[in-house]
């Protein structure tokens, strides 16, 4: 048997990786294949950004696209609450914190980043806030003193693992969020997922095809016997 990894490079405040939710959804669902989360932190750190007016302006001509281009939906919560919430912080540590958290305790990571995508561009919650985090969490199934545990603890994971991902993406040459390397076998063949967006069910059939293709290859290349010996 092929064994298939999807490693997904993303960030949970990406308008993009919102976009392209459902076909990792998708992809969640092709038997054979195990999809592992690698955090950017694109607005963590010094790059995090308060609510303002330009801001707003920003994301929206952005979020327009994703929208027309993958059918996801964008809340009134969101564009009229909290894009007006000059309160509010974007930042990417805390939503990823509770993604390493998640998994930590046996949830799926992809889970907790869906679940916080919905919170942050449909409902218009603080993302960035322990409390609206940790209320997800139980929402997920996590209990709470638990989670606010391992959210601690993973703090002192999170510059390692965001190191990580970085110097993957720089290895492959991937430039931003979202990103897709496919491992079968050891080996990793980048995937664009762009021309699927709006299109799960396509993008779920690719994969699948990409994982039957190498598993007649490992077929092909099997234990054979020649005149020099048998392998």
């Amino acid at each position: 048997m092929v064994k298939a990894t999807l490693h997904y490079y993303y960030d949970p405040l990406c308008g993009w990786c919102y976009g392209a939710a459902p076909l990792l959804a998708a992809a969640a669902k092709v038997d054979g294949l195990a999809i592992a989360l690698h955090a950017g932190a694109m607005m963590s750190g010094p790059n995090r950004q308060p609510v303002t007016p330009q801001l707003r302006q920003y994301v929206m001509g952005h979020d327009a696209r994703i929208r027309q281009l993958s059918g996801q939906p964008f809340g009134d919560g969101y564009f009229n609450g909290l894009l007006l919430d000059s309160g509010a912080v974007f930042d990417s540590t805390p939503p990823t914190l509770a993604i390493l958290a998640a998994e930590a305790l046996g949830v799926a990571g992809l889970a907790m980043l869906h679940r916080l995508q919905q919170a942050h561009y449909v409902d218009g919650q603080r993302i960035a806030d322990v409390t609206v985090l940790q209320q997800l969490a139980v929402e997920l199934g996590l209990d709470g003193a638990a989670f606010a545990a391992e959210y601690q603890r993973q703090q002192g994971e999170f510059a390692s693992h965001v190191g990580r991902s970085h110097r993957d993406m720089a290895a492959h040459g991937l430039r931003g969020f979202p990103s897709l390397l496919l491992e079968l076998d050891g080996r990793l063949q980048r995937v664009d997922l762009s021309a699927f967006l709006g299109k799960p069910e396509a993008f779920a059939g690719y994969l699948q095809g990409l994982l039957a293709g190498a598993a007649a290859q490992v077929a092909a290349d099997g234990p054979l016997c020649t005149p020099d010996g048998c392998q």
